[in-house]
């Protein structure tokens, strides 16, 4: 059963009198367990279509479906608890919470979206925090770590919820090659480890290379879709 799909996918934004259509009309599954990029020019809608998929942003036109959810139709609350629930963001900034510890980062979701007890929360970043080979890191705080130590903390956070999907936007742009390699050979362990499907946007050919499928944007459509959506992208 596909984790993600798509069909006749539209986003239309209204400014003023302006009307700007950042999806067009786009067709497209994921399947658990897959590591998918979309990439394409800046403004061929990448990042939208991330929003959308992880109910950041509503769509404007077609169905979309994430985990059997019809994401269409929740509000903006049931979007916020869905999300919670069953999706992790990993961005190219981090974003991390400076004044966190790298445990207290890794435990923010589970405290504020799905509340769970101390002593589980404790276990869980635990394993997570020595999943990514942060284990020892746990008392420090952003600003003592490396970029890509910062990047391995946002992908603990990422599935820290048992997250299905993790949507990762950009997430090599502010790393060196070397470790942007690193975390790249990370997810794809994690997502071994963890059948966790990994979805970018990106501009990065070792990404792309490493991608089992790829779909090209331009001007908000696809121009190219894989021969099979469930089989490695050649």
């Amino acid at each position: 059963m596909s984790l993600v799909v798509a069909e006749h996918l539209e986003k239309t934004y209204h400014i003023g009198d302006i009307s700007v259509t950042a999806i067009r009309g786009v067709d497209f599954t994921i399947q658990p367990g897959s590591f998918v990029s979309f990439v394409g020019p800046s403004g061929s809608g990448k990042s939208t279509l991330l929003n959308m998929i992880g109910c950041l942003d509503p769509p404007s036109r077609g169905s979309l479906q994430v985990a059997d959810q019809d994401i269409v139709s929740l509000n903006r609350q049931q979007a916020a608890q869905f999300r919670g629930a069953n999706i992790g963001f990993v961005f190219q900034d981090f974003n991390l919470i400076p004044v966190l510890t790298v445990f207290e980062n890794v435990e923010y979701p589970l405290l504020m979206v799905q509340n769970w007890p101390a002593p589980a929360r404790k276990k869980r970043v635990s394993e997570l925090l020595e999943a990514v080979g942060m284990g020892d890191q746990g008392n420090k705080y952003p600003r003592q770590i490396s970029g890509g130590q910062k990047q391995r903390v946002a992908v603990a956070r990422a599935l820290v919820t048992n997250a299905k999907l993790v949507l990762a936007d950009e997430p090599t742009a502010n790393l060196d090659g070397e470790t942007a390699n690193r975390i790249i050979q990370l997810m794809k362990k994690m997502r071994d480890e963890f059948n966790t499907a990994f979805v970018f946007s990106t501009h990065d050919p070792k990404v792309m290379r490493n991608a089992e499928i790829v779909f090209t944007l331009e001007d908000g459509k696809l121009l190219k879709r894989p021969n099979d959506e469930g089989g490695p992208h050649a």
